[in-house]
């Protein structure tokens, strides 16, 4: 099991770090965990074809978490890929069809690139057949608490405390081969997402608040800082912890040192940031590790 760190930022504009974007290869499955700005210029850059993607699983429906989510499906159907399979929380079929509906914004793109002689002539070029149907992610909608099945892996959801009631949020935890991989998804603090990230090989954990910044209280209980995510992993048993969703001013050196240092002491052994395309290899807890292929996780 390998993870890609696409995206390790927050909605805003930075160089550094695109938006929410985290691939997880198993087995014969590119797996993506949301799809914000950026996200897809990194996959490429990763050296990967939007049509490798087999599955992409969103946490929740903002924004930074999905921005690029047209492009990608777009880019894969034009390259000849088998439809992608999509899992989130609602309302991402009336997204989908937001985008690649009949009357969805991209229908006149579809309809220029599938009706007219001199594109279908490109297209059979490629390899393509007529008639072009249009792109066709299979979307399922999924609440907290479902499971995503897959051949050899299994993807465990639970409620994540974020932007409801607007916005339906989720955590997830993807069991294969002995091997846990948990992403927390934008999340306060709760028994839930505890209980999911249990015993967990690695746990990819937002960090929108450093220690000691000053917000409300609602905004608070939703933003843990680097010691308190650190605590909790530690209770939960979790071997490696990576913090990530940092935001413009929190990579400031002296912001970016004390985080790590507050994470890692809570946490009771190194806790590191998350950065645009690093490669991960999650082993269970019980295989030995090669600090040269897998970064120390």
């Amino acid at each position: 099991m390998k993870l890609t760190i696409l995206g390790s930022g927050s909605p805003e504009a930075y160089a550094r770090r695109a938006s929410s974007g985290y691939l997880v290869e198993v087995g014969d499955d590119l797996i993506l965990f949301d799809c914000g700005g950026g996200v897809f210029d990194n996959l490429l850059k990763s050296g990967r074809l939007p049509s490798d993607i087999t599955h992409i699983v969103f946490s929740h429906l903002h924004s930074d978490h999905m921005m690029d989510y047209a492009r990608l499906v777009h880019a894969a159907w034009d390259e000849g890929g088998a439809p992608v399979r999509v899992f989130g929380p609602s309302p991402v079929k009336a997204v989908t069809e937001g985008y690649f509906g009949p009357d969805g914004v991209l229908a006149h793109d579809l309809r220029a690139r599938t009706g007219l002689p001199q594109s279908q002539e490109v297209w059979v070029a490629r390899g393509g057949t007529l008639p072009r149907p249009w792109p066709a992610p299979i979307v399922q909608e999924i609440k907290a608490g479902q499971d995503i099945e897959g051949g050899n892996w299994k993807i465990q959801s639970c409620h994540a405390p974020h932007a409801q009631p607007f916005l339906d949020g989720m955590a997830f935890a993807l069991v294969s081969a002995g091997r846990k991989f948990v992403y927390s998804g934008d999340a306060g603090l709760c028994p839930e997402i505890a209980e999911l990230t249990a015993d967990a090989d690695l746990l990819l954990h937002w960090c929108y608040r450093p220690e000691g910044e000053m917000v409300s209280p609602s905004m608070a209980a939703k933003t843990p800082t680097p010691s308190e995510i650190g605590r909790m992993a530690k209770q939960a048993g979790v071997r490696s912890l990576i913090l990530t969703h940092f935001r413009k001013h929190m990579d400031k050196p002296e912001c970016h040192e004390r985080s790590v240092q507050h994470a890692s002491t809570a946490f009771g052994q190194p806790v590191t940031v998350a950065e645009d395309l690093q490669e991960i290899q999650i082993q269970a807890f019980h295989e030995p590790s090669d600090p040269a292929s897998d970064q120390g996780i």
